[in-house]
């Protein structure tokens, strides 16, 4: 078969970020669509920076094409794949970009296969010629809530841009304002995907989907780490060394009494099981002590220090070194 040098197609080196690939796909692809191209061969053109996207595009494909081809250049006849060349990869799952096996090179189709994937295709239809339809590409953005949002579900309207192709082949920028829905529990870094809401297909096919990244505002009281919440909480150092019980703020608005141990130390942990962000496997709510010392300006607190540096063999550094 003929080896196909896809970043040579791309027009980049090999050592491009994802980032490069990405916009030399999108600028080429916009180049030859076959809606609006005006190029010679620009359908056979738009396949071929298709094909070579899907394949660069993903990691596994690519770190495979790029141990395979490392003494190949492209349009060099008679190249031949050692056997069993990938079996230390997973192609599946990573989805067709444009076309379909019977649009992309029988190199790819032996290397890949086109099995293991669906997406655009070409459709012969009545009376309109040959056309292409290929799904939307995904957009991606991303979204401010509050705890307590992620806590008791929230609806939040929010203003997306997306780029699509106009009837002239040029990208631009639509804007439109979406009601989105904040599942119970959702956690700072999972995404909200609205189906069908991101860039259009081409030739009628179904446009991408939206997917919303979550991050929360910072919280006046409270902290948040994965699913637990944190809460600092000042206690005295008679609290703390004798032991005590104090009324603390829970996220979900309550007041719970918690018990401090005696002989607590700074920072200790006290724990709320099951009171983070809700969920099948719900997190947990720790209060975290901080010992405030009453000020040495009054005179009765400089006195009972004194008292106790006189009166008690104690020295705090000997517990570390």
């Amino acid at each position: 078969m003929e080896y196909k040098d896809y970043y040579d197609i791309l027009g980049l080196k090999k050592a491009a970020s994802q980032d490069e690939i990405k916009r030399a796909y999108r600028k080429l692809a916009r180049k030859y669509h076959p809606d609006v191209s005006k190029e010679d061969e620009s359908e056979t053109k738009f396949k071929e920076v298709g094909e070579a996207y899907e394949v660069l595009k993903d990691p596994e494909k690519r770190e495979a094409y790029d141990q395979l081809g490392s003494n190949w250049q492209g349009g060099q006849e008679g190249f031949q794949p050692p056997p069993d060349w990938d079996q230390n990869f997973d192609f599946g799952g990573g989805g067709y970009t444009e076309g379909n096996a019977q649009d992309y090179s029988s190199f790819f189709e032996d290397l890949f296969g086109g099995d293991r994937a669906a997406g655009g295709r070409y459709t012969h239809q009545s009376g309109q010629g040959r056309g292409f339809q290929s799904k939307g590409e995904n957009v991606r953005a991303k979204i401010m809530i509050d705890l307590e949002d992620s806590l008791n579900g929230a609806q939040q309207s929010v203003k997306i841009s997306s780029p699509e192709i106009n009837a002239n082949g040029q990208m631009v920028s639509k804007e439109k304002t979406l009601s989105i829905k904040i599942p119970k529990g959702i956690k700072e870094g999972q995404s909200i995907r609205l189906s069908k809401q991101g860039s259009p297909g081409h030739g009628g096919g179904e446009a991408g989907d939206l997917l919303i990244e979550v991050a929360f505002n910072t919280h006046p009281l409270y902290s948040i780490n994965e699913k637990d919440i944190s809460l600092n909480v000042p206690v005295a150092p008679w609290e703390a060394t004798l032991g005590s019980t104090i009324q603390v703020p829970t996220p979900d608005g309550k007041k719970v009494d918690m018990k401090v141990p005696a002989d607590s130390q700074q920072g200790r942990k006290l724990r709320l099981k099951g009171k983070g962000l809700p969920g099948k496997d719900a997190g947990d709510f720790y209060v975290v002590l901080q010992v405030m010392l009453p000020p040495s300006s009054d005179p009765k607190v400089k006195e009972y220090n004194e008292k106790m540096r006189d009166e008690i063999d104690f020295n705090p550094r000997s517990y570390f070194f």
